[in-house]
């Protein structure tokens, strides 16, 4: 009830709450010396910030082969979670981007003072959960080189996108992955078994089913929220672009028992052949 209240608000005004809601806490932390942003500025889901950070960087080493001196890309960089795990890990460079400017100011201002390895780039692009205006993320073309990262990671990015934007940013990982290089993804993936315990058991998230051939959404008033996929659609679009999945990591968003707490969505593996 509360999430569908939020929703009605406009996307401007859900940061604005957030601000207030946590404001006492950002008081206090005023007083902290960790590196870690407001928790009213935090826009990209709930838990311990920190503690998420450092393990994806962990599963990041441990199940996609990270390395010290890889090249990252990090897509829907955010609020630096993911950044500021891989500090002081990563010698090599890391780029994120990130269609909430306050997001990528914040890490430009304490992250990238800090590591000059680390760039953020603010892309302005619309998105109905986040920003009322901006370009088309389905034709949006990444601001790198062809083939010049060796690991990309996009973490709750493709939950809240329509089957336009997914296909065209698969096709972009397709385009600055390196051959070998392997890709991190997390989905909200519909197969018989998650749609089971959607139906059966208490989920998390519940997606409205009724017509559903590749995707469902959540709330049909804002889109973007939660966008979950058909296993198959995702299966072909990844051989499209000569994409293979090494492994998958089923979330319990959808009821089913926790596997590993990062995997609250789905988890796909990908490289590049």
């Amino acid at each position: 009830m509360l999430r569908k209240l939020f929703y009605l608000l406009p996307p401007s005004m859900r940061f604005i709450f957030r601000r207030i809601v946590f404001l006492p806490v950002d008081i206090l932390s005023l007083f902290s010396n960790k590196l870690v942003p407001p928790r009213g500025m935090i826009y990209t889901g709930s838990g311990d910030f920190i503690k998420q950070g450092q393990e994806w960087k962990q599963f990041f080493i441990e199940r996609a082969a990270l390395l010290p001196q890889d090249r990252v890309l990090d897509i829907g960089s955010g609020i630096g979670r993911i950044a500021i795990g891989l500090m002081p890990y990563l010698k090599g460079k890391y780029e994120g981007f990130d269609a909430v400017k306050t997001g990528v100011d914040w890490c430009v201002k304490n992250i990238t003072s800090r590591n000059t390895n680390f760039g953020f780039q603010y892309i302005d692009l619309y998105n109905d959960l986040y920003k009322s205006k901006g370009r088309s993320a389905a034709s949006f073309e990444f601001p790198f080189t062809q083939e010049s990262f060796d690991f990309i990671c996009a973490i709750s990015v493709f939950t809240h996108m329509l089957p336009d934007e997914v296909e065209n940013y698969v096709r972009q990982i397709a385009l600055v992955l390196k051959p070998q290089g392997k890709a991190v993804m997390t989905f909200f993936i519909l197969d018989k078994e998650s749609i089971e315990y959607m139906q059966s058991a208490k989920p998390k998230i519940k997606f409205n089913l009724e017509g559903t051939t590749t995707s469902a959404l959540m709330d049909r008033k804002v889109k973007s929220a939660n966008v979950a996929y058909q296993r198959s659609y995702l299966e072909q679009l990844f051989f499209t672009q000569r994409l293979t999945i090494l492994e998958s990591h089923s979330g319990y968003w959808s009821g089913r028992p926790k596997q590993i707490d990062l995997a609250f969505q789905d988890i796909l593996i990908v490289t590049k052949v």
